[in-house]
C-alpha cells in the first residue's frame, strides 16, 4: 500500500525536493517540531501549540489536536508543511498513543485533500514531513501504511 502523498518520511542525511512540499503560487507555513520533544501525550500537544501556534482554546487531547490540523484557519497560509525531526523518537513507550499522533496526521491530511499537478506531481495543502534515522525508515513508513488502513475512509 502507498502511503499518503501528503506524508513523507525522510532519513536524516537524504533529502526531499521543495517543489514536494512548497507550493508554486500562494503562501505557505512551515513548522519544524521534535519528536525528541514528545516524550508524553501532553509533550506531543505542547510542541503542536508551540509550532503551530494553536488557539487558546485547544483542548490539549487528540481530538482537538485533530480538530485543529483540520481548520489552520488562523494561521495566514495557503500551504501548511509540518516537520518532525527524529519522528521516529516521537511518544516511545506509548505505542497507541504513536498510532494516535500518526493517525492524527494522516486523517488531517487527508482533509486538506491531496491534489495533482499538470506535471503529475501531488501537492496537499498540508504536508507533513517525518524526519529519522536511516535505519528506522522501514520501520516508520510500515507503522504509517498501518495507520493508513487504519484510519481509511
Amino acid at each position: 500500500m502507498h502511503t499518503a502523498p501528503w506524508v513523507h518520511v525522510v532519513p536524516e542525511q537524504a533529502g526531499l525536493p521543495v517543489d514536494l512540499l512548497l507550493p508554486r503560487t500562494g503562501t505557505a507555513f512551515v513548522t519544524r517540531l521534535d519528536g525528541r520533544e514528545m516524550g508524553d501525550a501532553d509533550s506531543v500537544f505542547q510542541q503542536f501549540y508551540d509550532g503551530l501556534r494553536l488557539p487558546d482554546h485547544f483542548g490539549w487531547n487528540w481530538n482537538a489536536l485533530l480538530d485543529c490540523l483540520r481548520d489552520l484557519t488562523w494561521l495566514p497560509a495557503d500551504h501548511y508543511v509540518l516537520i518532525v525531526r527524529a519522528a521516529d523518537e516521537a511518544l516511545p513507550c506509548d505505542v497507541a498513543g504513536r498510532r494516535l499522533l500518526f493517525g492524527t496526521l494522516l486523517r488531517a491530511g487527508r482533509r486538506w485533500s491531496s491534489t495533482r499537478r499538470p506535471d503529475g506531481t501531488d501537492l496537499s495543502r498540508l504536508v507533513v514531513v517525518l524526519s529519522c534515522t536511516a535505519a528506522s525508515a522501514p520501520a516508520l513508513r510500515e507503522q504509517l501504511r498501518q495507520c493508513e488502513q487504519e484510519t481509511a475512509p
